[in-house]
């Protein structure tokens, strides 16, 4: 779906464009004749791939500037001239922000304000559609769950059918937790009170290409590029836990289908992921990809992580029936289809593998 249109030559803006998510944003954007905007610290090893990619494929429709959101003078020349934003920048990794939580507050929390500042500031009406997390929903300690074989399920019969809905309340754990969770909020407040037009989407696990997965964060890519290499994985916890995973280009039609409805869904906050059809657990996930690699992932155990949750499903019936979105992709065939390209990105050899996995279009 095509977004409202671009105020004259004036981009849309993606913040942290470079990235996993964002690329493929920008990559849709170009694709449907927007001019996009990366605004971009490079941070992430291995996000520059993405940035020359976007330049091969798109050329003269994609602009690059090398800042970080901590930078409000950066950031309010780049928002004042964007018809759109697309706020993907982040520290991402829970881990992260427990080492040093002042640099995540002021990543997530100040630059997100610097934005939506800018924003408010120029006098128009820029949409900022955001990516915010299912950590904003605590740990679920007061939910019971059972484990059944290799994963865990909600005892409670419409928790288990439908998912986590977006009227359960919010409860931030973790300094990444407590930074996106006050992002999030901001985002929905700035409509409320400056009436923007904002919405929030609140992600489970997306995986898909152009992820340069790491054990902090980006696990299904991380994953399977660990089973490829034949190098150890380190499971956090049993490997029961249970997650809702979106392949990328499901994301993305979530965002462009926000984009193109912003003025009916301003100032709501949604959950995206694969719903209950896409619920895998860990154990589960890393069976699948022995099976469509060949080779058995070598296993190794630790401790919990803080603020980890033993399930978080998404209930996706308010996103899907707001915006018309279609069916997700099947977790098995997404994740094969992740497995070709990194092969393909890495040069690796899957003759041996019991399936020839191709690379997607």
């Amino acid at each position: 779906m095509t977004g409202p249109a671009v105020i004259g030559r004036q981009p849309v803006l993606v913040t942290g464009g470079a990235g996993f998510i964002g690329s493929n944003i920008a990559d849709r954007l170009a694709s449907e004749g927007h001019h996009v905007h990366l605004f971009d610290a490079l941070s992430r090893p291995g996000v520059e791939r993405n940035l020359e990619w976007l330049k091969r494929r798109h050329g003269g429709k994609i602009s690059f500037t090398r800042g970080d959101v901590r930078d409000e003078d950066s950031l309010a020349a780049a928002a004042r001239q964007a018809s759109a934003v697309f706020h993907m920048a982040a520290q991402v990794a829970v881990t992260t922000s427990m080492v040093d939580p002042r640099e995540d507050f002021d990543i997530n929390v100040r630059g997100t304000l610097h934005l939506l500042d800018a924003v408010r500031l120029s006098d128009r009406r820029v949409p900022v559609i955001f990516a915010s997390t299912n950590k904003v929903y605590g740990d679920l300690a007061d939910v019971e769950f059972r484990l059944e074989g290799d994963r865990y399920e909600p005892a409670d019969r419409a928790v288990r059918e439908f998912g986590i809905g977006e009227t359960r309340p919010l409860d931030f754990h973790t300094p990444y937790g407590c930074s996106k969770g006050a992002a999030d909020q901001y985002i929905l407040d700035y409509a409320r009170s400056f009436d923007l037009p904002t919405a929030v989407l609140r992600m489970s696990c997306i995986y898909g290409q152009r992820q340069m997965g790491t054990e902090d964060q980006g696990w299904v890519a991380h994953f399977l590029i660990r089973a490829l290499e034949g190098a150890p994985i380190t499971l956090y916890g049993d490997g029961c836990q249970v997650r809702d995973i979106l392949d990328v280009r499901d994301a993305v039609d979530a965002y462009m289908a926000a984009f193109g409805r912003i003025e009916t869904i301003k100032g709501r906050a949604f959950n995206l992921g694969g719903g209950p059809a896409n619920a895998v657990s860990l154990r589960e996930l890393l069976a699948h990809i022995g099976a469509i690699t060949g080779r058995e992932p070598d296993l190794r155990f630790d401790d919990w992580r803080a603020g980890d949750q033993r399930y978080f499903v998404a209930d996706t019936r308010l996103i899907r029936n707001t915006l018309g979105l279609p069916r997700a992709r099947d977790w098995r065939s997404g994740v094969a289809d992740l497995a070709a390209w990194l092969a393909e990105e890495r040069g690796l050899d899957l003759s041996g593998a019991p399936q020839r996995l191709r690379v997607p279009a």
